[in-house]
């Protein structure tokens, strides 16, 4: 009996491939997303300038890691704080805990991140601004109207947005 099923093939995604999309005043680009995936799970690379970072958040479906590639970010959560300097990796797990991170060096951050399952780059894509990779916007300025639309975006997606000052 012949087999008809097809064989999977890599995802190859090319230095410069995949969108990136200008996400609070970092650029994020897609490397493998969920509907490349079948939902599996998602990897975005993620340039964090000085000062970037998203606030404080919660995602109770999905586990999110953070690889440092170069640089530092400060992580926060309830569980407390750690300085992810390059070559550490950081999980976030399943469960809803509360957690950030920022850029508090002077040099930029480059974190390399994965979900699972896939969902978050959905989120991104709504909420971003397209950009060339290594273009970088100012954070938006946001007034109680565009923090509304954002929170009703976010629990679009699963995650659930703090007020910047949540974990101190």
């Amino acid at each position: 009996m012949k087999n008809t099923t097809p064989t999977p093939t890599p995802i190859i995604t090319g230095p410069h491939d995949g969108p990136s999309l200008s996400v609070v005043g970092d650029t994020y680009r897609i490397l493998v997303s969920g509907k490349q995936t079948g939902g599996a799970f998602a990897t975005i690379d993620m340039l964090v300038p000085p000062g970037g970072g998203p606030g404080p958040h919660a995602h109770p479906d999905f586990e999110e890691t953070f690889y440092v590639v170069d640089g530092e970010v400060e992580v926060k959560s309830e569980a407390g704080a750690y300085i992810a300097k390059k070559g550490a990796y950081v999980v976030i797990p399943k469960g809803g805990i509360v957690h950030c991170f920022k850029n508090k060096s002077d040099k930029m951050a480059h974190l390399l991140c994965t979900v699972i399952p896939a969902g978050l780059e959905d989120l991104f894509m709504d909420i971003g601004q397209p950009v060339k990779y290594d273009e970088f916007l100012p954070a938006p300025h946001l007034d109680p109207e565009s923090i509304g639309k954002l929170i009703s975006i976010a629990e679009k997606h699963g995650q659930k947005v703090f007020p910047p000052d949540y974990l101190g």
